[in-house]
């Protein structure tokens, strides 16, 4: 909104006219006359950057702003035009990064191509587009171009570079009627005979301030110069200017093809209308070749592309979980965080996607390149000058906890990240308990510590070299943290669930309760609206305020097909609030409908998910038992559990002849999902099935 000036205020406003008559008032506004509209501030384009003949400061003023190295003119863009100098925008695009760590990726297995000569017609890359599988594919990302991917079915080059020009506002009208003539559905409407060979390519549309410029020359007689000098008026809605031009081009196109004036006049206009939001087409082609080679390398080489991805945002954890998901839907496997298999950032090895120790939160880059260093030996052989300095080394993996503490300066580390390494399961190679791990983290690093601090005394003990008779510390005895506790640290470290869901124990109960998966919903919901039953974990509340005052929320949850977002009004929300904090796990019904390709759900009742799985009641279990051993733990845990729904427990055992044996126990169990997760994790159970 326009601010109002002094003056127009003065003009409106009686009651400040008055108080202006005042000698202090009057004076203020008068001072604020002098410096209305002037900048409070200098400003410093972002990728602006001007070039001269001579030294700047010989042409414009210059400003050297005080958090910089780097000066700046004090005329803006405009005027450092006029002042004779030559600006251009230099910008940093990420995704070319992006595609050169893609590059770099294919490369370790031994793939090496110039990605600015790909063929321009491949038919992998225009299917991903057509199918609007465009994840992380440059420009194309976001839903609205998704959708107008899906109605043009890109087949060229071309239709890439107009999508580009015409995804913008205004000329966004004209998307339908460019995917209607390019499919069949609509004829393309001729403007005249002599320039419909210019708008062929899009579709009768004039879309690329060029196609101005080149109608103005073919129907006028335009130069090339006064085209442009039509264009900028045009754009510019200048209308001195566009008065001189419309009778200069009617009688350009009378004289050069004998075009009424009638008709000349409506060319004119609609190149009129046009130019004022047309796009540049060179600007158009070089982001739509960049995106071509985002698809392309999405389409052809899955993995390291989206390894490429998701390192140019390894901190940025929303968009990690994005990626992840759309790692699944490529069908692509993922590799945990793993000491020994993970290098600082994301790697392909096998075609499955390694994921990056660095990566985590928390987590610094260049204290995970320690680890990896430390891991990394010399070669018994030196490297070829032509092999490179990387097969020079192997891995040599650390083969215990205490191993990883003394190659490693766990100091330099610090405590925080190894944490985060504990919780991700990074040391599950190592030792699998991570609740054992997390604890002993301290006394594992004051070994490390002594260690290193030995080995920098250069001093030799009376038993051995520097360090070596250290004693290693006990590890602390204790269990493992339970399935749904064990999930919930390493979303504390990913920022996401990688390795299962919250919702895995519960989807037998929550099948008898006839509750579907996202997957299952979204299938369903192609077929019309519906009323369904989904479970989710919740990881996040927006609440908002609505016209009429009444608050309703946007609510985030998964489920372990995918991530969804629910509304939930202000009755739903009052009587459900305590429900969804982040981490609760609950049942709601829903009315789901498509909206093109994004699924609306609208919350009716939502309730706790124990309370929903409760009333499904108890079933028969079968614990398989790998040894007796377990028996013990098994009947610990059972004999302290409470709960009103009991369920009869079969333990399935081997006999000394090798045959399977069923022991039903005399008395039923309280048996919950918790229960069972909790079952799974006593060491010496083989598995747990419903009966």
């Amino acid at each position: 909104m326009k601010p109002v000036s002094i003056t127009k205020a003065l003009a409106d406003e009686p009651r400040l006219r008055e108080a202006a008559k005042e000698e202090v008032v009057g004076r203020l506004l008068d001072y604020a006359k002098e410096i209305e509209g002037l900048y409070r501030n200098a400003s410093t384009h972002a990728a602006g950057v001007v070039i001269g003949d001579r030294p700047l400061d010989q042409l414009v003023p210059l400003y050297r702003d005080p958090r910089s190295d780097m000066p700046a003119t004090q005329f803006n863009m405009k005027w450092v035009e006029a002042a004779g100098l030559v600006k251009f925008d230099f910008l940093g695009l990420k995704t070319l990064t992006v595609i050169q760590n893609a590059m770099d990726l294919l490369a370790l297995r031994g793939i090496s191509f110039d990605i600015n000569l790909i063929p321009l017609d491949d038919q992998p890359a225009y299917d991903l587009y057509a199918t609007a599988k465009t994840v992380a594919v440059f420009q194309v990302e976001s839903s609205g171009m998704m959708d107008a991917l899906r109605r043009m079915k890109p087949t060229c080059i071309e239709d890439i570079v107009a999508l580009v020009a015409l995804y913008r506002p205004g000329p966004m009208e004209n998307i339908p009627a460019y995917c209607e003539v390019k499919n069949g559905l609509r004829d393309l409407e001729s403007i005249h005979s002599t320039i419909d060979h210019i708008l062929a390519e899009t579709q009768g549309i004039i879309v690329y301030q060029e196609q101005v410029m080149q109608i103005a020359q073919v129907m006028a007689g335009y130069s090339l110069g006064g085209a442009d000098l039509l264009r900028r008026a045009m754009g510019k809605k200048n209308p001195e200017e566009m008065a001189r031009e419309r009778p200069k081009f009617i009688e350009g196109a009378k004289k050069t093809h004998n075009i009424d004036a009638a008709k000349a006049g409506e060319v004119f206009d609609l190149l009129e209308k046009f130019a004022n939001y047309g796009f540049n087409k060179s600007h158009a082609a070089a982001y739509a070749v960049v995106s071509y080679q985002t698809a392309y390398l999405k389409a052809n080489y899955p993995a390291e592309f989206m390894a490429a991805v998701m390192n140019c945002d390894l901190h940025l954890t929303d968009k990690l979980a994005i990626y992840k998901r759309e790692v699944d839907k490529l069908g692509l496997k993922t590799v945990a965080p793993c000491i020994n298999a993970s290098l600082a950032t994301f790697t392909v090895r096998d075609g499955a996607l390694v994921y990056g120790l660095g990566a985590l939160k928390n987590v610094g880059v260049d204290a995970m390149q320690l680890i990896v260093n430390a891991r990394r030996a010399p070669r018994d052989v030196t490297p070829t000058k032509a092999a490179g300095p990387e097969e020079g080394y192997e891995d040599r993996p650390f083969a215990t906890l205490f191993d990883f503490a003394r190659r490693v300066d766990l100091k330099r580390i610090g405590k925080r990240p190894l944490e985060m390494l504990a919780r991700a399961g990074a040391f599950d190679q190592l030792d699998p308990n991570r609740a054992r791990v997390f604890e002993a983290l301290d006394a594992l690093v004051a070994y490390s510590a002594a260690i290193h601090e030995a080995k920098a005394s250069a001093q030799v003990s009376l038993f051995g070299a520097s360090g070596t008779d250290i004693p290693e510390p006990r590890l602390p005895f204790r269990d493992d943290w339970l399935p749904v506790e064990r999930l919930g640290q390493e979303h504390l470290a990913i920022g996401f669930y990688l390795s299962g869901h919250p919702l895995d124990d519960y989807m037998s109960a929550l099948r008898r309760q006839k509750v579907e998966t996202l997957a299952e919903v979204t299938a369903r919901a192609e077929r019309g609206p519906l009323i369904a039953k989904l479970a989710g974990s919740v990881s996040s509340r927006q609440e908002r305020k609505s016209a009429r005052g009444n608050r309703f929320a946007f609510v985030q949850l998964s489920d372990p097909t995918g991530l969804y977002e629910v509304t939930c009004f202000s009755e739903v929300l009052e009587a459900s609030r305590d429900h969804l904090d982040p981490g609760c796990n609950v049942v709601l019904t829903v009315k789901a409908e498509l909206e093109g390709e994004t699924l609306k759900l609208l919350a009716q009742t939502i309730q706790p998910i124990d309370a929903a799985v409760s009333q499904a009641g108890a079933q028969s279990l079968r614990i398989h038992l790998a040894r007796a051993e377990a028996i013990p733990s098994l009947a610990a845990l059972l004999g302290k559990v409470e709960g009103r729904a009991r369920a009869d427990v079969t333990l399935c055992v081997i006999d000394a002849q090798g045959r399977e044996v069923d022991i039903t126990l005399p008395n039923p169990f309280p048996v919950t999902p918790q229960i069972k997760g909790a079952i799974k994790a006593i060491k010496g159970v083989l598995a747990v099935e419903d009966i």
